[in-house]
């Protein structure tokens, strides 16, 4: 015992004697920094007023401000960035559900604007912008140099007006350019509809609307179906999605489940930590669920693909998501300002990050691009399609009823559906192939 004892005596009195002998550098070495931090400000204090006094042109001091403020959070990360009243403003309107633009969400590589994605239905998407797309100048004149917001006010204009931007695009040997209008641009979160005996939810975006709009518009779905019984499963569609609230992606989540962590994020103190687990309660009642992602998929959408595919509620299927697995809060400033700052990472369930690594599917199913030649192709062999009921004298089949005979027509009819489906957008038709296979293995209820 007594050695026990003088162990830790020992223990603590080394520890008194490194603290006592560490102390005095240490104050020295923060003294030191915080000397450092003081020249520092006393640098820019006169670069700023070298400018004032003796840059070609007089410039507004408030300008210079906001440029150094926005310089220096944009140093950190592509997502921390400064907002003027006016930008503060826009955003609020943003996640509201309508503002004026192109529609698109973007972000910065390389010193170029990288399209995360378009938004549906809106000029943009209409011009044929892709995400993964690059943006090299903008009516003539290069954004190459310019922080992301510069970039992005450029193309900002009033409603109705033209913009020209030049896109490189992977695939392409030259860049080309774009022509779009701007147009107030009114997002509809969650758009639904039938598909043969699936239910699909086209989730855009996630703003105050979306779990309103996503609830509301299974609801009718279901009803329209005839209740849920005759639904094989749900198509949760966030391609091209870059993200919003983490409230709503949360919610999201929760929709399709029962119990379990959803996401947590993790800041620089372990302190502010927060996990975020789901209630009881699932809106689609046990049916199954394929969740579609693509390079357009980013930050919230991701953490509801990451969610579902964690508690294997969901089969996710198309190309990696963008990988954006950072959270930023967005804090008001004097003034009306605002400033954007990444505060934390998110982790999936499972505790995998998916910063810059993206949400891998389940099943890889890209979207192949149609030619017109394939099209041709296909459509001079569909001429010389036959079969034994086209043939001059061929006999008919007795064994069937009527009520078998329209049967089988009916079911001719979906597959030529599923057929025609595919030609108009590859990856649905085959998340929903998807749940066919899983319905027709599920256990008969009679």
């Amino acid at each position: 015992m007594k050695k026990v004892v003088m162990a830790a005596m020992g223990g603590a009195l080394a520890g008194i004697v490194a603290t006592t002998q560490f102390v005095g550098p240490l104050v020295a070495q923060e003294s030191a920094r915080t000397t450092n931090v003081y020249e520092q400000l006393d640098l820019f204090g006169d670069i700023f007023e070298r400018i004032r006094a003796q840059y070609v042109e007089e410039v507004d001091a408030g300008d210079l401000i906001e440029a150094a403020i926005d310089g220096m959070l944009t140093s950190l990360d592509p997502h921390s960035s400064y907002l003027s009243p006016d930008d503060a403003a826009d955003m609020r309107v943003q996640t509201r559900g309508e503002f004026g633009g192109l529609g698109i969400e973007v972000t910065q590589e390389e010193g170029f604007v990288k399209v995360v994605s378009p938004i549906d239905g809106t000029p943009a998407e209409e011009a044929g912008i892709e995400a993964g797309d690059f943006i090299t100048h903008v009516d003539g004149a290069s954004v190459l140099g310019l922080t992301l917001d510069e970039a992005v006010d450029m193309m900002r204009g009033p409603v109705g007006s033209e913009i020209i931007i030049t896109v490189v695009r992977e695939g392409e040997a030259e860049p080309f350019d774009v022509s779009i209008i701007r147009d107030t641009i009114k997002l509809t979160a969650v758009r639904t509809r039938l598909q043969g005996e699936a239910v699909v939810l086209r989730v855009t975006t996630f703003n105050d609307q979306t779990y309103a709009n996503l609830e509301e518009g299974l609801a009718e779905q279901v009803e329209a179906a005839g209740g849920i019984d005759n639904v094989e499963g749900i198509v949760l569609d966030l391609r091209n999605n870059p993200g919003g609230l983490l409230n709503q992606a949360i919610r999201v989540s929760d929709a399709f489940l029962e119990k379990g962590e959803i996401v947590s994020t993790r800041g620089r103190d372990p302190e502010d930590g927060d996990r975020y687990n789901a209630t009881p309660g699932d809106l689609a009642e046990g049916k199954p669920i394929v969740v579609l992602i693509n390079g357009g998929s980013a930050s919230a959408s991701e953490i509801v693909a990451g969610a579902l595919q964690d508690h294997r509620r969901a089969i996710v299927v198309g190309t990696k998501s963008f990988g954006k697995g950072s959270v930023q809060t967005v804090m008001p400033l004097r003034g009306d300002g605002a400033m954007r700052l990444t505060t934390a990472r998110y982790y999936t369930p499972s505790g995998r990050s998916i910063q810059s690594l993206g949400v891998s599917p389940d099943i890889v199913v890209a979207q192949p691009r149609r030619t017109e030649a394939s099209a041709e192709d296909e459509e001079e062999s569909n001429v010389f399609s036959r079969s034994e009921a086209d043939l001059r004298g061929s006999l008919d089949n007795d064994s069937l009823s009527e009520d078998e005979i329209q049967q089988i027509e009916a079911d001719r009819a979906k597959a030529e559906a599923a057929a025609a489906l595919r030609e108009e957008d590859y990856q649905l038709a085959y998340a929903i192939d998807i749940l066919k296979g899983l319905t027709a293995l599920q256990p008969s209820s009679d």
